[in-house]
């Protein structure tokens, strides 16, 4: 991963950091099914401010892509669920007895457009980005991630033409939450419903995924020049 320097795009003075996920005590599970008693994150103001409009240095030095009337991307992500913690997905904590473990909030959905979009603009990914290494980062809502990419997608001349993304865990079942996260995931793209695709699916019961020990996205968006 690279590490930011100083001259980053994120601060501009003193550094900024965003309190960790807390663990929670004994956690209840959810009874089946699941009541939708979501929760919608919003981004930390401190935090927001730290995204400034000069670009870090893994994305300055990054190729200018060619002015393409199209681009496609796609992203992929993966963390490890673990007791204790709030299941971030979308931007929506879903009621779980596990969450993601991760630097940050562990969205894996908003991680993985995030990194389909930078991979569209033939930018670094996420990771180096906004890397792990950094406490700024520490519990920070993924959000700010998703909006600097879109930040970033516009000021290269694109647009999102539209976006397919597939969620991949046993559990929860995603269909009671899924308009919500959808319409969240819309907003923060500033995007139509109509060009946003959200997808479930489960593991079959193998492996990792199939044994609620994970969860997974894959997202492939299109932009299109404006």
């Amino acid at each position: 991963m690279a590490t930011a320097s100083s001259s980053s795009l994120f601060l501009t003075s003193s550094s900024i950091s965003t309190p960790p996920r807390a663990r929670a005590g004994p956690t209840q599970r959810c009874p089946s099914p699941c009541r939708p008693s979501l929760r919608l994150r919003r981004t930390s103001q401190v935090v927001a401010a730290a995204v400034q409009a000069e670009h870090q240095p893994a994305v300055a030095a990054a190729p200018k892509p060619p002015a393409l009337p199209f681009r496609v991307g796609h992203g992929f992500d993966l963390h490890r669920l673990e007791p204790d913690l709030p299941l971030i997905i979308g931007g929506i904590n879903i009621p779980h007895d596990r969450g993601c473990e991760a630097h940050s909030d562990g969205d894996v959905l908003l991680h993985c457009v995030v990194d389909a979009i930078l991979g569209a603009l033939g930018l670094p990914d996420i990771g180096q980005i906004f890397p792990d290494s950094d406490p700024r980062w520490k519990g920070a809502d993924s959000s700010v991630f998703m909006r600097e990419a879109v930040k970033l997608m516009h000021e290269a001349g694109y647009e999102l033409g539209n976006l397919d993304a597939t969620l991949i865990l046993q559990k929860p079942k995603i269909s009671p939450f899924k308009e919500t996260i959808r319409s969240n995931l819309c907003e923060l793209l500033g995007a139509d419903p109509s060009v946003v695709n959200l997808k479930a699916k489960t593991h079959e019961k193998v492996d990792s995924l199939g044994e609620n020990r994970s969860i997974a996205a894959h997202t492939v968006v299109l932009l299109m020049r404006k």
